[in-house]
């Protein structure tokens, strides 16, 4: 049917205004939009938001400022989003440590799966476990069979107690059936820093930060976590092609709101996000991100799924709080 003139040309109006930048920002207050990162500048999560803030800001018409809260294993940062008001002013983007972390620390101010609304899962770092040239180990099996010839005489490092790196090597213990010593560092730098001096038998690193040690020969990649080969270092064979099976302790970044934040908001960053990453998709890879994303009810099954399985190795495994 043919809509006369005048309702036409009002219908086109709205239709223009919808799609206007000053229409879009609309749907956010006044002011400039917080990303909080609980982590420090460097890391996988502030990586991701100093790539898509500039771009969001674009998109939504309002300044996009990064601000890296850290502290508490991710507590601050997090917390400051929990309490923050739910109007789209305050984003958070975190890693799987919200899952892997919950079960070691009883006095949590906050439960992840309910006081936070998802946005969007943004990708994966694949953990790579590494060693130092010094010890003669090549692969997963090297590694394995030193283990089981000296039980408890081999060491690996952990970013800390909790950390999805930390609960990776411990899966890979309970798949393998071996006991390996923890060593849990206050970060990944220092870390990376024993692990480089050969202070350490083994670390599992997410990709990102092992590909040029790898690359430049200063470590040795035993194995890459899961059942399929990583396109950022395809040399490096998966923990499945090891004779591993099962530990697929990879890392998941996403992006979260305060509970309480509109829908309209949550739908509106959820597309907003997906297309800035799929333009950024090439970019992420080179540097070892793998980009995947998801509904926001999608994201939220995962972080239920994932804090519920980690809990149950934490049981399983006697692991303690530091």
């Amino acid at each position: 049917m043919r809509l006369p003139m005048s309702v036409a040309a009002a219908a086109l109006c709205a239709a223009a205004a919808l799609l206007s930048p000053t229409a879009h920002a609309q749907n956010f207050p006044d002011g400039p939009v917080r990303l909080i990162i609980p982590t420090t500048p460097g890391s996988t999560p502030d990586l991701l938001a100093r790539t898509i803030a500039p771009k969001l800001s674009e998109r939504i018409g309002r300044t996009v400022v990064v601000d890296n809260r850290v502290g508490a294993s991710g507590n601050i940062g997090t917390e400051a989003v929990v309490r923050a008001a739910p109007n789209g002013s305050t984003l958070l983007i975190h890693a799987s440590s919200l899952a892997t972390g919950a079960p070691l620390q009883k006095s949590l101010p906050f439960d992840a799966s309910k006081d936070l609304a998802p946005v969007t899962l943004m990708g994966w770092s694949r953990l790579v476990f590494v060693t130092h040239p010094g010890t003669g180990m090549k692969t997963i099996g090297d590694f394995l069979a030193a283990v089981r010839q000296s039980p408890g005489r081999l060491s690996y490092g952990s970013p800390g107690n909790g950390t999805p790196n930390h609960l990776a090597a411990e899966l890979f213990k309970a798949k393998t059936q071996t006991y390996i010593m923890h060593i849990p560092y206050r970060g990944s730098a220092q870390q990376l820093t024993d692990i480089l001096g050969g202070q350490i038998d083994m670390a599992p690193l997410t990709a990102i930060a092992a590909a040029p040690h790898v690359r430049s020969g200063k470590l040795v990649p035993l194995a890459i976590t899961g059942d399929k080969r990583s396109p950022v270092l395809p040399g490096v064979p998966s923990m499945a092609e090891g004779n591993v099976q099962g530990v697929d302790g990879n890392i998941w970044y996403g992006m979260f709101a305060p509970k309480g934040t509109p829908p309209e908001l949550i739908a509106r960053l959820n597309r907003e996000v997906h297309e800035i990453l799929r333009d950024e998709q090439k970019a992420l890879g080179a540097q070892g991100f793998e980009v995947e994303v998801s509904t926001p009810e999608e994201f939220h099954e995962r972080l239920v799924r994932d804090t519920t399985r980690w809990t149950e190795l934490v049981k399983m495994q006697n692991i303690k709080p530091d």
